[in-house]
């Protein structure tokens, strides 16, 4: 897709929304941080720090470079981080088992693959599904007792989700007041929502064994 900022096919013909990527590596380098002080045996956790990081570095090359390759490294990192803790979600928030997890995962995978086949709302229809099973885990986690903690991080994920979607789709239309565009936004918010998302699933902690309690850290915290 085409995006206000670029005007050529220099390399720095989009500098606002390459530079804005680094806000991926920060909220990687960040988790990492916290990563750390929680023990650093969390590993699930620590593989979904490295992809929040190569989104930052994929989308990074692709605004930079622009060429069909390049979207490649902007959009897989992208998809990986996406399935990849949706599944971590089922197991971590709601113990299913693995092989519950993986089915609901591959079929939610499915119902994203078609939404990005279709036209509209400039090529953001294909998050929607993300955005909705935010919004419903949080709903589901809030109704569970010791869990209100993990449900109010990730409503507020998912409202600014929601925000940077909004962002994403306008950019196009805003080109003739705006020339600078707001898919810069869209990256910035979204390096809020990966930040939020992992330091969830880093103090809940990884799951014990599939009779533990799902409250795997007494010192949730009650706010995002």
């Amino acid at each position: 897709m085409d995006y206000c900022e670029r005007q050529s096919s220099a390399f720095w013909a989009e500098p606002a929304n390459a530079l804005s990527n680094f806000a991926f590596v920060i909220a990687a380098a960040s988790a990492f941080l916290l990563w750390r002080r929680r023990g650093g045996a969390d590993y699930p956790a620590l593989a979904l720090i490295i992809v929040t990081a190569s989104v930052g570095v994929g989308s990074f090359v692709f605004h930079t470079v622009a060429t069909r390759g390049a979207m490649l490294l902007d959009v897989i990192p992208i998809a990986i981080f996406i399935y990849g803790y949706f599944l971590l979600a089922l197991r971590r928030y709601f113990r299913l088992s693995m092989m519950r997890a993986m089915a609901i995962t591959l079929a939610f995978a499915a119902l994203s693959f078609f939404a990005t086949t279709l036209e509209a709302l400039n090529g953001s229809v294909g998050y929607l599904p993300a955005l909705a099973a935010l919004a419903i885990f949080a709903a589901l986690l809030w109704s569970r007792s010791g869990q209100r903690g993990t449900a109010r991080t990730l409503a507020v994920a998912a409202l600014l989700f929601a925000i940077s979607l909004v962002f994403r789709t306008i950019d196009r239309a805003i080109c003739p007041a705006v020339p600078l565009g707001a898919h810069f936004l869209w990256h910035m918010l979204n390096a809020c929502v990966l930040w939020l998302l992992l330091r969830a699933a880093i103090v809940v902690g990884p799951r014990t064994d599939d009779q533990a309690s799902p409250i795997q850290n007494a010192k949730e915290p009650t706010a995002a």
